[in-house]
């Protein structure tokens, strides 16, 4: 039998910890290992036993989420963090991005989307809820400079700058198939790969496939550097 996904909670709501910890362990593939209501105890619990998760709120008394991510990262430098929190503002997003995060999905997020995110960011996707994929385009768009030039060195934690897509990306758009151009365009808009399966009529894992050709072709990283590359290029 497979063992197991070991997660760290993060939130200082007690009760939503609970109710998270025993929606998560319903299913087999969750262990909830430890719990802690803010960054300090956070570090403490990874000192005792990394996780391979950590579902991080933003809103913490002390030190935000996004503001500790670099020290989670640092603490634990295997686990993935995956953002789980109310904050729907784009600097926020973009904030946890640049520091680090795996993931970032809102709280309205269902049980068993968000139980199909964390295995996503286990095998190393970049997974964002569609509405806050949605507005890090918007926020690119609004600051086409950003995609030619690198965010400066001293720039706040906050600044609402998206992630970079590599400029060896723009030679590799012409390698680009119809299917993935079709494809790169639907990930821009914010679809998942379910999404974009049911839109295209064609198998989920198709899709997966594409997105594998579309990320090694322009030699980017993650969907969320994919979003950017194709609202750069005018393909979204």
């Amino acid at each position: 039998m497979t063992p197991s996904i070991e997660l760290l909670l993060v939130d200082d709501h007690t009760l939503f910890r609970r109710g998270l910890k025993a929606l998560l362990e319903q299913d087999e593939r969750f262990t909830v290992t430890a719990e802690a209501g803010d960054v300090g105890e956070a570090l403490r619990c990874l000192q005792r036993r990394p996780p391979q998760v950590i579902l991080l709120d933003n809103h913490l008394p002390g030190v935000r989420g996004v503001d500790a991510i670099p020290a989670l990262k640092e603490a634990a430098p295997e686990a993935r963090v995956l953002m789980l929190t109310v904050s729907e503002n784009e600097n926020d997003l973009a904030a946890a991005l640049q520091a680090g995060a795996d993931g970032y999905l809102l709280k309205t997020v269902e049980s068993d989307q968000l139980c199909e995110t964390i295995i996503k960011v286990m095998d190393g996707e970049s997974v964002i809820s569609p509405e806050m994929m949605t507005k890090l385009v918007a926020v690119f768009r609004s600051r086409p400079s950003v995609a030619n030039a690198a965010p400066p060195a001293a720039a706040p934690v906050s600044a609402p700058v998206p992630l970079e897509a590599p400029r060896e990306a723009a030679s590799g758009a012409d390698l680009l198939s119809p299917r993935e151009r079709e494809i790169l365009q639907l990930i821009a808009r914010g679809d998942s790969n379910k999404l974009i399966a049911r839109e295209l009529d064609i198998a989920e894992t198709t899709v997966k496939i594409h997105v594998q050709h579309i990320l090694r072709k322009l030699g980017l990283s993650s969907r969320v550097q994919a979003a950017v590359f194709a609202t750069s290029q005018g393909l979204a």
